[in-house]
């Protein structure tokens, strides 16, 4: 299974804050926050096609998320602040409140296909 090692960076994005306007719970907020963004040469050496669904790992969790390429450095990945990004960062404030969100290693690679059901098949 092929796998990337890149450093996080986590922030705002504009298709974030439209999808917002009409409410977190909708198909445009879920999209943007669900998505890592990803260099082509990146996608490429770790054979990611736009649109893969990925899982990412840090030290502090996991989570999956739709890959699509960006024009960022290689070695770095984008995701917008929401749900799935949460995942992936600790809870240290160094008493600023707000926890640490960027450069955070994880390591990407393609969603396990579903579980094959165990028992009896009747």
């Amino acid at each position: 299974m092929a796998k990337l090692a890149v450093n996080l960076i986590t922030g705002r994005s504009t298709k974030q804050g439209i999808g917002i306007s009409t409410g977190k719970a909708g198909s445009e907020y879920r999209e943007a926050t669900g998505t890592i963004e990803l260099s082509l040469q990146d996608m490429v050496r770790a054979g990611f096609s736009d649109g893969d669904r990925v899982t990412l790992k840090s030290e502090f969790g996991s989570t999956e998320a739709k890959c699509v390429p960006a024009d960022i450095p290689e070695g770095l990945a984008f995701m917008a602040f929401g749900a799935s990004c949460n995942q992936l960062i600790g809870s240290e404030t160094h008493a600023s409140g707000m926890p640490d969100s960027k450069h955070i290693q994880v390591e990407i690679h393609l969603a396990a296909e579903e579980p094959k059901t165990q028992g009896n098949p009747e």
